[in-house]
C-alpha cells in the first residue's frame, strides 16, 4: 500500500490518520469539504511534504473523485468524511444523510467504476476502508454487557442512522458487486486538534477561561476513550491488515462517566492554572437538562483489532488527558481562531455552550 486516499483528512481524526501515513511514507491524497470541523491548520506539520496533496472536494462529487483515484492511481481509500454531532443532528438531520448516506453512495459509485477498471495485482490489492463508530449500535445496560462486531444495530439518533445507514451500504458494495471493502468502529477519540465544540476540548476551554461547564444530566453517560493517535494506528492496520469483508470494532478500554471526564479536566488545571484564593474548577460545573435519546453507555470490545491485527491502546486515559490539556494550554493558535469566529455566532454553537456538550468524535 504506497498511494492512499483519505476523505475528510481536516477533520479530527481524519487529520490524525494523514499525519500518522504521511510521516510512514505514503503517498497521501487528502480529500475534504472543509466545512465548518474541516480545518487545514490541523496539516500543517505535512502541508509541505513532497508524498502530501490536499484537493478541497466533496465525496458527493463521483466525477472529480474517480478523476482522483485514476490520476493518483490509488491503491487505498479510506474515508472519514462525515458530519459527526450528535447535537447537530438533532438541530438538522438532512445534512446528516446528504453526507453520510447520499455522499457515501456516491463515493462507493465512484470508486467501483474505479476498481472495476483494475487488472490483476492493483485490483487484488486494493481496499476500500469505511471508518465508522459505535454509536451504531445503540446504548448499553450502565453495569453490564460490550459491543462486539455481531452486535446489533440499534443508532437512536439521526446522526447514528446516518452512519449506520452508509455501513449498510459499504457492507452491501461488497456482496453484490464484489468491492474488497473493510469496515472499522470507534469508541470517542480525544486528543490534539479535536473540534473545539467536542466534550473534553470544550471543558477545558471553558475551565481554562474560568466559564460555566455545562454537563447534561447529571454527567452519568458513560463513554469508552481512546487517543486519537492509538485510533489512527489501528485505522492503518484494518486497511493494510483486514481481512476483505470483516469489520473491526476499536476502543480504548477506559470507560469514564461524563462526569469523571470533566472531573479530571479541572483537577488537570488546577494544576497548571490556578484560579487563584479558594476557588477551584469543579465549581463552575453545571447540569443542565439532558437531551433528546442520550444513550446510556457505550463500551467497546478491541479483541478482534487486537488479535488479528496486534493492534492495541498504548496511551492510557489519564497520560492522554494530560497531553491533552498540555496540548490545548500550549497551542492557542489552533483553537483560539475556531472558537472566536468559525462558530461563535453559529446558533446550535451558542445552544451547545448553554445547554451541554455531546462527546461525539468531531
Amino acid at each position: 500500500m504506497e498511494r492512499v486516499l483519505v476523505t475528510g483528512g481536516a477533520g479530527f481524526i481524519g487529520s490524525a490518520v494523514v499525519r500518522l501515513l504521511v510521516t510512514r511514507g505514503l503517498r497521501v491524497v487528502t480529500v475534504d469539504k472543509l466545512t465548518y470541523s474541516g480545518t487545514l491548520s490541523s496539516l500543517g506539520s505535512v502541508a509541505g511534504a513532497a508524498n502530501h496533496r490536499f484537493v478541497e472536494a466533496d465525496i458527493a462529487d463521483a466525477e472529480r473523485i474517480g478523476a482522483l483515484l485514476r490520476e493518483e492511481r490509488i491503491q487505498g481509500v479510506m474515508h472519514l468524511a462525515a458530519e459527526s454531532h450528535v447535537d447537530r443532528s438533532i438541530d438538522g438531520p438532512a445534512v446528516f444523510v446528504e453526507t453520510n448516506v447520499v455522499g457515501t453512495f456516491r463515493l462507493l459509485e465512484a470508486i467501483l467504476g474505479y476498481w472495476d477498471a483494475l487488472a490483476g495485482q492493483e485490483r487484488e490489492a486494493f481496499r476500500f476502508h469505511h471508518i465508522s463508530t459505535d454509536e451504531v449500535y445503540g446504548d448499553l445496560p450502565y453495569d453490564s454487557g460490550v459491543i462486539t462486531e455481531t452486535t446489533p444495530y440499534a443508532p437512536s439518533s439521526p446522526y447514528s442512522a446516518s452512519k449506520a445507514a452508509s455501513d449498510h451500504l459499504v457492507r452491501a458494495w461488497h456482496y453484490t458487486y464484489g468491492l474488497p471493502v473493510v469496515l472499522s468502529n470507534c469508541s470517542n477519540n480525544y486528543g490534539p486538534f479535536h473540534f473545539p465544540e467536542k466534550l473534553i476540548p470544550l471543558v477545558i476551554l471553558n475551565a481554562l477561561e474560568g466559564k460555566p461547564l455545562p454537563l447534561y444530566g447529571r454527567g452519568e453517560n458513560v463513554r469508552d476513550w481512546m487517543f486519537v493517535e492509538d485510533n489512527a494506528r489501528a485505522l492503518e492496520l484494518v486497511l493494510t491488515r483486514g481481512r476483505v469483508g470483516q469489520s473491526y470494532n476499536v476502543g480504548g478500554r477506559a470507560e469514564r462517566t461524563n462526569l469523571q471526564v470533566v472531573e479530571a479536566i479541572c483537577e488537570l488545571l488546577d494544576e497548571r492554572l490556578p484560579l487563584g484564593g479558594a476557588r477551584n474548577r469543579r465549581s463552575l460545573i453545571r447540569f443542565v437538562a439532558d437531551r433528546p435519546g442520550h444513550d446510556r453507555r457505550y463500551a467497546i470490545d478491541p479483541s478482534k483489532a487486537e488479535l488479528e491485527l496486534g493492534w492495541q491502546a498504548e496511551e492510557g486515559f489519564d497520560s492522554g488527558l494530560a497531553k491533552t490539556v498540555d496540548w490545548y494550554l500550549d497551542n492557542p493558535w489552533w483553537w483560539r481562531p475556531l472558537r472566536e469566529k468559525r462558530y461563535s455566532g453559529d446558533r446550535l454553537g451558542r445552544t451547545i455552550r448553554a445547554a451541554g456538550p455531546q462527546p461525539g468524535r468531531g
